[in-house]
């Protein structure tokens, strides 16, 4: 694969076209304006106005791309290092009651408009492709208009997973053809019920798998959906529509698939080189010196400062809520009351997930070792509901997940390893809920063979039919593993939603921290809350979050969910 092509294509998926002409391709206002020859004159000028419909998913990039968007932020695994600093909502949304409201829609989760703006996108580039692309003939244009389809069905499920039931909008819906609210019919427009949403999004990704490409070819450029990937999304999907047996039978089609499987280092995954793994169904690429992001620059502890004369802010940090999941690397659970048995310290016999995940209090790290005691160059500061810990830590840990080591020009070069979108390590673990929700007793061992998979790349034991002999047991196991496995990629907020487990996960609760205490050569470790003696908010309405008050007041016939 020619690294030009692949940057070509991490332009449009991941910053979105660039130059007067390529703006003006997705400026849908502009439509009539622009010269449709141009756009359609080559495949090559055709797949950048196409590709760009994977800006859905760059839309919610976690590695800083938007820096209110690193999910697992908001839930009880991870903790903002500052109160409101650097455009981080994460502990005012949490902290405060006020943080989302009626009619300002989902707060920081906040995507109507701007969703409804890539879904008439693809729209007007479904209705162009099938009447300007036919010159290239049946063969090209069926993966293409796959893969928009693919994107547009991606944009509506961010659309349900906040809201249920959405508007419906397609290139074929309005009085005039695409939906786009040039009619009174088109603007005034009922939402599905969020049953009938999801199963229009999980059949617009079914037809999509079969027209997809099974693999990246000379054809079918490095980056762009594969059949896999429609059938991992639909695996994914289908948990949150309790499409079991849907999900399951998808997760299935993935394992067919040749060219996919767990990378044997999963640490290696989160490097610039991880892009390249067989594991990844689809990431986001980037490439030093043209395409990168900011992760080490915001996310490095502070003792990095002296790499770069500044610029490292620790800003997202794990919670003893995730630190203390880990296991020892022989499977036997952590506990603080017990970890000094066999152990020279709590860390670095843990299992090789916690390893990569996490920075901890005297791990090698660079050229220098962390120093997360009180008073050291890393060391603890207590999280205040204002300012920042200034690169501290509050939690007695950093992340250390996605970071380059020996990346020692961060602020300049920025950073550049790939940001996962789906990882087939995901669709086993996928399979395994859908298969236990479908009927554990008759599945019990193919959801051990998912979840042991998983835990097998890791070198952990592999777990045995006493721990799946029942659905709670069960689901725990899977909610640990997904935890673990998943750290900091954005799951853990999105699971515990559709879980319905907030209230008693995120709501009333402190997240916590291990404040350490350096006594010469020895150190002492002290359990603490790591949100200023503040429970965390999560009503009961925040399963749906309100239609935003401006899409209420345009279609009238638009109504908001219930207890806004």
């Amino acid at each position: 694969m020619k690294t030009k092509n692949i940057v070509k294509l991490l332009a449009v998926a991941a910053l979105g076209l660039s130059g007067t002409a390529c703006n003006e391709v997705l400026d849908v206002n502009k439509e009539t304006e622009l010269s449709d020859v141009a756009v359609w004159s080559t495949p090559g000028a055709a797949d950048l106005y196409i590709t760009a419909s994977y800006k859905t998913f760059s839309d919610e990039a976690q590695l800083a791309l938007s820096r209110s968007k690193f999910w697992d932020s908001y839930s009880d695994i991870m903790k903002s290092s500052s109160w409101d600093q650097y455009g981080h909502p994460y502990n005012s949304t949490l902290l405060q009651t006020t943080g989302i409201n009626a009619d300002g829609g989902a707060g920081p989760f906040e995507c109507w408009a701007s969703d409804y703006v890539r879904i008439r996108r693809a729209n007007v580039c479904l209705r162009d492709l099938r009447e300007y692309g036919k010159k290239y003939g049946a063969d090209w244009i069926a993966p293409r208009e796959a893969e928009i389809r693919l994107c547009r069905a991606y944009t509506y499920f961010r659309l349900a997973r906040n809201y249920g039931g959405i508007v419906l909008r397609t290139e074929t819906s309005g009085k005039n053809g695409i939906d786009d609210g040039a009619f009174p019919e088109d603007v005034t427009r009922a939402r599905l019920s969020e049953a009938d949403t999801y199963k229009w999004i999980l059949n617009e990704l079914a037809e999509a798998a079969k027209a997809l490409p099974a693999k990246n070819s000379t054809t079918w450029q490095t980056g762009r959906a594969t059949s896999a990937f429609a059938y991992g999304l639909i695996s994914r999907i289908g948990l949150y529509a309790g499409q079991w047996e849907t999900a399951a039978k998808a997760a299935e089609e993935v394992a067919k698939n040749p060219n996919v499987k767990l990378d044997a280092s999963y640490a290696a995954l989160f490097t610039p080189e991880g892009a390249d793994s067989p594991e990844y169904l689809f990431c986001l690429r980037y490439v030093k010196g043209s395409i990168t992001h900011q992760w080490d620059n915001f996310n490095r502890p502070c003792g990095d400062n002296a790499l770069n004369n500044g610029g490292a802010y620790g800003e997202h940090q794990p919670t003893a809520e995730l630190a203390d999941l880990y296991e020892w690397k022989d499977g036997t659970p952590f506990n603080w009351n017990t970890w000094s048995t066999g152990h020279a310290d709590p860390f670095t016999d843990r299992e090789p997930r916690f390893q990569a995940t996490v920075l901890y209090n005297n791990a090698k790290w660079e050229d220098r070792t962390i120093q997360a005691w009180e008073g050291g160059l890393d060391g603890y500061k207590a999280f205040l509901k204002s300012g920042s810990t200034g690169g501290r830590t509050c939690t007695g840990y950093f992340m250390r997940k996605f970071l380059q080591e020996g990346n020692k020009s961060f602020t300049v070069d920025m950073s550049y390893t790939p940001d996962p979108v789906m990882r087939y390590a995901e669709v086993l673990l996928n399979q395994a809920e859908a298969y236990a929700q479908w009927d554990l007793m008759a599945n019990q061992n193919k959801v051990l063979a998912c979840i042991n998979a998983v835990r097998a790349r890791v070198n952990l034991p592999a777990k045995t039919i006493a721990d799946v002999n029942n659905l709670e047991n069960t689901m725990k196991l899977i909610r640990d593993e997904r935890c673990k496995e998943l750290a900091g990629e954005g799951f853990r907020f999105w699971d515990l939603r559709r879980w319905r487990m907030s209230q008693q996960v995120i709501n009333g609760q402190m997240r916590h921290g291990v404040k350490i205490t350096k006594n010469g050569t020895s150190f002492t470790y002290t359990r603490v809350d790591c949100d200023a003696a503040t429970t965390m908010f999560f009503p009961e309405r925040y399963y749906y979050f309100s239609i935003p008050l401006v899409e209420r007041a345009n279609n009238t016939a638009c109504t908001n969910n219930p207890m806004w």
